[in-house]
């Protein structure tokens, strides 16, 4: 079984094109399809061949109403607060970011994200899918090296442990993968992450 993630395509067409023609079973868009939420029919239309194999988050460009409006229309899943078990493991989804300088439309506060990820303690074994990195990671780092990410979601990791976690929001840390205690963690940016689960092999960056 391949699974396909990718975020922050962010209107860019042709990027999400090269992604739908990647084969593989299932495919996870981890938010920010667009930017403020506009043109999100645009990005449908590409992403129509996808069907029911594709499973969607919004970011912190997309509110959770229009993604579950969005999903209704194309016949997507509307993976926000969802879980779903693929190959034997338990995918989950949580989108939104924690808060941002640009108050956009897809953010949660620290205590929204910990309570919301709450609802995926004790599955096991996990692959976690969330727009925003942990905080204190390679995944989260911005510009100057500071770092941007959700504590909520480094706590949750260090609590559950998922065998898998999958982000994006941070652009600059795009690509980045690191191995936070028994997670393996990828920022996977609109170039993608593909993943055999079958053999538990990292097919890489696309």
């Amino acid at each position: 079984m391949k699974i396909l993630v990718f975020s922050d395509i962010h209107s860019d067409a042709r990027a999400l094109a090269k992604l739908v023609a990647t084969p593989a079973d299932y495919y996870f868009c981890a938010g920010d399809l667009v930017n403020w939420g506009r043109q999100l029919d645009v990005m449908g239309e590409i992403l129509k061949p996808l069907g029911d194999k594709l499973y969607v988050i919004p970011g912190n460009h997309e509110s959770a109403a229009q993604i579950t409006d969005f999903c209704a229309r194309f016949g997507f899943h509307d993976f926000h607060g969802q879980q779903v078990e693929l190959g034997g493991f338990r995918f989950v989804g949580l989108g939104y970011s924690n808060p941002t300088p640009f108050d956009t439309p897809g953010e949660y506060s620290e205590e929204q994200l910990e309570e919301k990820l709450h609802a995926f303690d004790g599955l096991a074994p996990t692959a976690a899918i969330c727009h925003a990195p942990p905080y204190g990671t390679m995944l989260d780092r911005i510009t100057n090296l500071k770092h941007a990410g959700s504590r909520a979601i480094r706590e949750f990791m260090q609590r559950e442990k998922p065998r898998y976690f999958f982000c994006g929001h941070i652009h600059e840390a795009a690509g980045m993968a690191e191995k936070l205690g028994e997670t393996s963690a990828m920022n996977v940016g609109r170039k993608g992450y593909l993943l055999d689960f079958d053999e538990q092999k990292s097919l890489g960056f696309i």
